[in-house]
C-alpha cells in the first residue's frame, strides 16, 4: 500500500470512529481495493501517454523527409509554371507580331473609292478634304498594352477623363437610358472596392441614349431622344438632339437637333447608340448611320461651343460586326468583334485629311482579352482608351508613329 493510501485509511478511520472490529477491517479492504485499482487506471495512462508520444515522434520523423520531398515538387511545380506563364507570353507576343506583320484585309470595297459612288448621294454631305487645325499627324502603330481597372455598373456604360480638364477626375456614366453619372476624385478613389461611397453625383436634366456620351472641356456632351425621336414614333421619328451640359454649374448651355435624317444605330453589334461622340487633338466628332447608306458609318466634325456641323463624311467603314470607335488625329478608327463576342480589333480607318489611306494603316488586334466593348473613348493627353467591356473598366496604351512613316 502506497504512503497515499495509508494516509486514506488513517483518515477514513478517524472517521469511523463508533465502527469497532470487523465493520472496520472491511471498509480498510474496500477503500485499498478501489485506490488499487486508481494506481492501476493511472499507470495504463502513463503508459498509453509514452506509447502516443514514442508514435508521434516516430510519425514526425517519417513526414519530415516526406514534407521536404513535397516543398521541393511545389518548388518545381512553380518554377514550371512560371516558364510556361513566359512561353504564353512569349507566343502571345509573337502572335501580336504575325497579327502586325500580316493584319487582317481592311473593310473597303473597290466601288467605294469611285467618286461619285455610293458616297456622294449624301444630302448635305460635303465629303472634301479636311484642313487640320494642328500639326498632329500620328496614327496607332498597335495597341500596346491592358490594364483591367475594376468592375463597376452593368454591361454597357461609359468612362472617361476630360482631355481638356486641369483635374484627374474620372466619369462614370452607367447604363445606357440613364441620367446620373459618378464623378470621382481621381483614378485611385475610382479603383477601390467601395468606391461608390467616394464618388459625388450629377444629375442631368434629360436621359442619355445609348454609351455616346463625351466629357470634352468641362461639359458633358450627350445626345438625347426627344419625345417621338428614335424608336419612339411621330414627327422626329429618326432624329436625336444634342445636349451641351456644363458640369460645374449643372445647367444645359445648349442644344441641338442633329443634321441628319433616318438616324440608324452606327454599330451592328450595338442597337442602343444612335450617336457616338468623340474627341481628339482636333476637337469633336460624331459617328453615326442613317438608312440612306445603312451599310456603312458617317462621321461628322462639331463645333464644340454651338454644335454646329462643320463637315460630314461617308466613310468606307462598314456597320456590320462593328461595336466601338474613335478619333486620332483625324482619322476615325472602327473597331471590329464578332457575336458571340471574341477578340476585337481595328479593321477599319479613314483619314479625313486623306493623309492616311486605309491600306496603309496598321490594323491591329487588341491584346488577350475576349469581350464586347460598350464603349472607347481616347485621351489625347494620355495617349490611352478608356474602355467598357461587359463591366468591366480598361485601360489600353497605344503606340504611335507618324503617318508618312507607315
Amino acid at each position: 500500500m502506497g504512503f497515499s493510501s495509508a494516509l486514506l485509511v488513517l483518515v477514513l478511520l478517524s472517521w469511523s470512529g463508533p465502527l469497532q472490529g470487523q465493520q472496520q477491517h472491511h471498509l480498510v479492504e474496500y477503500m485499498e481495493r478501489r485506490l488499487a485499482a486508481l494506481e492501476e487506471r493511472l499507470a495504463q495512462c502513463q503508459d498509453q501517454s509514452s506509447r502516443h508520444a514514442a508514435e508521434l515522434r516516430d510519425f514526425k520523423n517519417k513526414m519530415l523527409p516526406l514534407l521536404e520531398v513535397a516543398e521541393k515538387e511545389r518548388e518545381a511545380l512553380r518554377t514550371e509554371a512560371d516558364g510556361i506563364s513566359g512561353r504564353v507570353d512569349r507566343l502571345e507576343r509573337e502572335v501580336d507580331y504575325l497579327e502586325t506583320r500580316n493584319p487582317v484585309l481592311p473593310c473597303v470595297e473597290l466601288d467605294e473609292k469611285v467618286p461619285g459612288g455610293p458616297g456622294s448621294k449624301g444630302k448635305g454631305r460635303r465629303n472634301e478634304k479636311y484642313d487640320m487645325m494642328t500639326d498632329c499627324s500620328y496614327t496607332i502603330s498597335q495597341v500596346r498594352a491592358m490594364k483591367i481597372l475594376k468592375q463597376f455598373g452593368g454591361p454597357a456604360g461609359l468612362w472617361t477623363k476630360d482631355p481638356l480638364g486641369q483635374t484627374e477626375k474620372i466619369y462614370v456614366l452607367d447604363g445606357t437610358q440613364n441620367d446620373t453619372a459618378f464623378v470621382f476624385p481621381r483614378l485611385r478613389d475610382f479603383t477601390l472596392a467601395m468606391a461608390a461611397r467616394k464618388a459625388s453625383r450629377i444629375r442631368v436634366p434629360f436621359p442619355w441614349v445609348g454609351t455616346g456620351q463625351l466629357v470634352y472641356g468641362g461639359f458633358l456632351y450627350y445626345a438625347r431622344r426627344p419625345p417621338g425621336g428614335p424608336g419612339g414614333g411621330g414627327e422626329l421619328e429618326n432624329t436625336l438632339q444634342l445636349i451641351k451640359f456644363h458640369l460645374a454649374n449643372r445647367t444645359v448651355v445648349d442644344s441641338s437637333v442633329f443634321p441628319a435624317e433616318r438616324l440608324i444605330p452606327p454599330y451592328g453589334l450595338r442597337t442602343d447608340t444612335y450617336i457616338d461622340l468623340a474627341a481628339d487633338e482636333e476637337g469633336l466628332w460624331a459617328v453615326y448611320a442613317t438608312l440612306e447608306d445603312n451599310r456603312h458609318l458617317c462621321l461628322a466634325k462639331l463645333d464644340p461651343q454651338t454644335l454646329d456641323t462643320e463637315q460630314q463624311w461617308d466613310t468606307p467603314c462598314p456597320r456590320e460586326n462593328a461595336e466601338a470607335a474613335f478619333v486620332i488625329c483625324g482619322t476615325l478608327y472602327v473597331v471590329y468583334n464578332t457575336r458571340p463576342a471574341s477578340r476585337a480589333r481595328i479593321q477599319c480607318s479613314f483619314d479625313v485629311s486623306g493623309t492616311l489611306t486605309p491600306e496603309r494603316a496598321a490594323l491591329s488586334y487588341f491584346p488577350r482579352r475576349y469581350g464586347a466593348h460598350a464603349s472607347l473613348r481616347y485621351n489625347p493627353r494620355e495617349r490611352q482608351l478608356y474602355a467598357w467591356d461587359d463591366g468591366y473598366q480598361i485601360l489600353y496604351k497605344l503606340e504611335m508613329r507618324k503617318k508618312e512613316e507607315v
